[in-house]
Formats: structure tokens, C-alpha cells, sequence
């Protein structure tokens, strides 16, 4: 078990970033494109998923947080009432 167990996590890790880089916005993805980060990722398992998880993922930037707004608020509510 405890040889079998690296190899399980890699190949965990390996289809992880393939569906990522995938998913990724094409314009948002840094240093490569999409489809070189997959070759990347398949040929160099290892490797290959590190590189994208540090340096080829898009960054995350946050939406503003937006309340909605209050019924009484909202002039499509009051009109109805």
C-alpha cells in the first residue's frame, strides 16, 4: 500500500489539473497556452501539474460582493404592489 499510494495521489493530481486547465478561461491562462499546459501536464506528470498550479492558473480575482437589493428598494416591487 504504501508504494501504490504516491502514484494514486499523482494521477489524482494529474487528472485534477487537466480538467482545470480545461475549464480555464483561454484568455486568463498565464505564460502558455491551454493546450501546451495539457501536454505539459500529461507528459510531465509530476512536473507538468506543479508548474500549473504555481505559475499557469489564472489568478482569482474576487467579484465585488453585490446585496441584493431590498424589496422596498427595488422600483419593479413597489410598482407591482
Amino acid at each position: 500500500m504504501p508504494r501504490i499510494l504516491p502514484v494514486v495521489i499523482l494521477a489524482l493530481l494529474v487528472v485534477y489539473c487537466v480538467v482545470e486547465v480545461a475549464q480555464a478561461d483561454p484568455d486568463r491562462v498565464r505564460f502558455m497556452p491551454r493546450w501546451l499546459w495539457a501536454v505539459a501536464i500529461i507528459a510531465l506528470p509530476g512536473l507538468g501539474a506543479v508548474a500549473w498550479l504555481i505559475l499557469g492558473r489564472p489568478l482569482r480575482k474576487q467579484p465585488p460582493r453585490t446585496r441584493p437589493p431590498a424589496p422596498d428598494d427595488d422600483p419593479d416591487f413597489l410598482r407591482g404592489l
